[in-house]
């Protein structure tokens, strides 16, 4: 594909209009620190999870389109806040009552419970940056407590401490009467505790770089800014590192649309402009919540590659940013096929169409081909009746229906095939509840096992549907290779035996013979499963065999 920046730039894709924003705060000139710097923030206080993940994925999409905009290169930070205060334990990690002593500790100096690392955080980062490396993410990772430890944000604090008067003025008004009493931009780590300490700042000293404050036990100390003896409040801290780092865009959560706004502020009295910013909706779990890190609520990384390939979480996170999405173990069959829809349509597009299409922001211009001749959803449905517990009792009827298919040919097939199975048995499975047909179900049912059966009284019946819709042409012979023409079997059944409307039809044979709610299109499922299959599925039914 020959990328065009005339296109890039009339390009409605939500990518290209985060990146012109961006182009545009550059004024025609190239920064001065030589790139562009995008960041994503993460906060090592909990095991990573998706939400997580989405920002980083996110943000590489607006780079990559940035890229296509101009020549000016970029850089990707993700930035570990791993020096915050330990304030809570997380309820998904072991160890909790030895974790309640490491209270108010820097999440470096947390101990890890899972016994791997040399601390809480450091596991974190190591999980994330496994993670992102394992996505082939271009990123530098960096920890907060390396930046303030090691001199990167000094001169950064000491403007802080110069301003310390306009940074209070700026936090204050939002803050409560209890908490604005005692509130400071700096937090002391206690030389005594090793504590994050929540205290006021007593006295400062601009000329000697320090603050002055009280320990719980009343002693006063005083110690530098630098050198990683304080660290900023989360606000004032986000500002100082968009102002030490020259940041140029990072998105963040809905819910933090009022901090950009003060840290907004906070940078700006610093010395520095703002980042370019997208506040995008948050990732709610299956009961409609926020997912919380200290909850370990929703999908983690690690569950949803479980039941499906990278690239289809890719996919989720592009969708609409700034809509609210439920993050559940359901919508990930949803995100499979339609991966694979949009990248099968992908091959034959235009420059134009091309740059609208996830697919180009999910793999930039090189993006493979699919081999999924059968979509997930119809996998599922197929270990259901087969009851599967291997990806091998699969492959037979997928052979069966695309003989040029195998596992060497087409990979994508073959893990999605394990995906299935693995999907189907935690998920579908415990939930798979059959029913008995009705009256009307039950003689349908039994004249499409029949047709199914035999191909001239399929022919008849869709004769007379087609009779009673007001059309007398024959029907030609009938393919019972064909999903088309095994799912027009289907339809004049139900038609036949007054399903109105006809979704009733299909969905008392999900009910009766899927022990599903909802499913595939079903002339494509008896193509895949087998027509003799599926008749004897059908008998099997109606004597009662597959009730629970």
């Amino acid at each position: 594909m020959s990328l065009s920046r005339d296109e890039a730039q009339q390009s409605k894709a939500w990518p290209f209009e985060e990146a012109r924003r961006v182009l545009k705060r550059l004024k025609g000139k190239d920064p001065e620190k030589g790139y562009v710097l995008f960041q994503t923030g993460y906060g090592p206080s909990g095991l990573p999870h998706l939400g997580t993940f989405g920002e980083v994925a996110r943000t590489t999409m607006v780079r990559r389109a940035f890229e296509v905009l101009c020549d000016i290169p970029t850089t990707l930070i993700c930035f570990s806040d791993d020096m915050d205060g330990f304030r809570k334990v997380p309820t998904n990690v072991p160890m909790q009552e030895e974790l309640l002593q490491d209270l108010n500790l820097p999440l470096t100096k947390v101990r890890d419970p899972f016994g791997c690392h040399e601390g809480f955080a450091q596991h974190n980062n190591a999980r994330l940056c496994d993670f992102l490396d394992g996505f082939g993410f271009e990123y530098e990772f960096a920890s907060s407590t390396d930046y303030y430890t090691g001199g990167k944000f000094d001169e950064a604090l000491m403007t802080a401490l110069e301003r310390f008067d306009k940074i209070q003025e700026i936090m204050l008004p939002t803050l409560g009467e209890e908490r604005r009493a005692t509130y400071s931009c700096f937090l002391p780590v206690s030389p005594k505790t090793g504590h994050v300490l929540q205290v006021p700042t007593l006295e400062r000293n601009v000329a000697k770089g320090t603050i002055v404050y009280e320990e719980p036990d009343g002693e006063r100390i005083e110690v530098p800014v630098t050198g990683g003896n304080v660290k900023m409040q989360w606000k004032p801290d986000w500002a100082m590192r968009w102002a030490a780092l020259g940041v140029d865009y990072e998105m963040s959560g809905k819910d933090l649309i009022d901090s950009v706004v003060q840290s907004g502020k906070i940078c700006r009295a610093l010395g520095a402009p703002a980042p370019e910013s997208l506040s995008y909706e948050l990732f709610n779990d299956e009961l409609g919540q926020k997912i919380s890190k200290s909850k370990g609520n929703g999908l983690s990384m690690e569950e949803w590659l479980t039941y499906a390939a990278p690239e289809s979480l890719s996919y989720f996170m592009y969708q609409k940013p700034k809509t609210a999405k439920r993050l559940y173990f359901d919508v990930i069959p949803k995100m499979v096929d339609e991966y694979h829809q949009q990248l099968r349509g992908y091959e034959d597009q235009d420059a134009k169409q091309k740059l609208a299409n996830p697919i180009f922001h999910i793999h930039g211009e090189t993006a493979p081909k699919s081999d999924m001749v059968v979509p997930f959803s119809m996998l599922l449905n197929l270990a259901a009746v087969a009851n599967a517990e291997g990806k091998e009792q699969l492959w037979g009827f997928i052979q069966r229906y695309a003989p040029e298919a195998s596992a060497e040919t087409h990979p994508d097939l073959d893990a999605a095939a394990g995906y299935a199975v693995a999907y189907y048995n935690d998920f579908v499975k415990p939930e798979k509840t059959y029913r008995a047909p009705t009256d009307q179900e039950r003689v349908a049912l039994a004249d499409m096992a029949a047709a199914l059966r035999d191909p001239a009284l399929a022919r008849q019946m869709i004769e007379t549907k087609n009779a009673a819709m007001g059309k007398d042409d024959p029907v030609a012979e009938l393919d019972y290779s064909s999903a088309e023409d095994l799912q027009s079997i289907v339809f004049a059944v139900g038609k036949n035996h007054g399903f109105e409307p006809l979704r009733d039809w299909f969905g008392a044979i999900y009910e009766v013979l899927l022990g599903a709610t909802q499913g595939p299109r079903f002339g494509g499922f008896i193509a895949l499963y087998g027509v003799d299959e599926t008749a004897n599925l059908i008998d099997e039914a109606l004597e009662g065999g597959l009730i629970n």
